[in-house]
């Protein structure tokens, strides 16, 4: 159960991207102001899948200065009853421009089994910077951080791509920049523990590390519609497996319609 909620939250950052130039050329259709999306994190190493921790994504129209952002924030914890093995309270922010989808400011506060950090990242998009708390770093002009990624990637048309087709993009995560594309798997249905869902699928290709192996392992299926929802992931970790399933939303955009009503 380790690093469960960032975990999470490494995952959806990699949901997807657009092709080519259109990454830098960020506009938003697909959430709100208001938005919240709540998911369970179930962990399996017996075969068997437990409930192990939650994680809440909410969105609210803020001034960060002068500026119009979003500011995103992403909540995670274990639950209690699983504390005594492995006690995490993350929180991830991020304040993005409301047109372009930059980010101008990443937070990140962990509390994982005792171990504590903090990060405070401020983006320079016209000097081609991130400074945080440990220097200054030359990024590229497309750099998105862990939580701007997944609202960026949300705003996608998917049905500009092929099967296989490789979106690159650019990530800063822990004072370097990482170079990750995504790989289109095409559309099916799926069945979740909130119901049955048309959805897009997509892999995409993670850097090694403490939690995961690298590679394709990892499969994400996005809700096909006009919301462009995160509804499963699947993946193996370092010992086990881990599934985050979608369990409720409120003040979306549009209403769910890839959700399969039953007969």
């Amino acid at each position: 159960m380790k690093r469960i909620v960032f975990s999470l939250i490494l995952i959806l950052s990699h949901c997807k991207t657009s092709a080519g130039d259109d990454f830098c050329a960020g506009s938003n259709f697909t959430f709100m102001g208001g938005e919240k999306v709540v998911f369970k994190v179930f962990y399996n190493v017996i075969g068997i899948y437990v409930d192990a921790g939650t994680a809440t994504f909410t969105v609210s129209k803020e001034k960060l200065g002068s500026k119009d952002v979003f500011h995103i924030v992403g909540d995670g914890k274990s639950n209690p009853s699983y504390d005594w093995i492995f006690k995490v309270r993350d929180r991830y922010e991020t304040f993005i421009d409301t047109l372009t989808l930059k980010p101008y400011k990443f937070l990140r506060a962990v509390d994982e089994g005792g171990y504590l950090t903090n990060e405070n990242v401020t983006f320079n998009h016209e000097a081609g910077t991130a400074t945080s708390t440990n220097g200054v770093f030359k990024v590229p002009n497309c750099v998105q951080d862990v939580m701007s990624a997944i609202y960026f990637a949300r705003n996608i048309n998917y049905n500009k791509l092929k099967i296989d087709d490789r979106i690159p993009f650019s990530m800063f995560i822990d004072d370097q920049v990482n170079n990750i594309f995504i790989r289109y798997a095409g559309k099916e249905e799926i069945k979740t523990r909130y119901g049955k869902f048309n959805a897009i699928k997509i892999k995409p290709l993670l850097l090694k590390g403490n939690v995961f192996d690298g590679g394709e392992k990892m499969t994400i299926w996005v809700s096909n519609d006009s919301n462009h929802i995160p509804l499963r992931i699947e993946t193996p970790i370092a010992v086990g497996s881990i599934k985050v399933d979608m369990m409720n939303y409120s003040n979306i955009k549009y209403p769910l319609t890839s959700k399969i009503l039953n007969d």
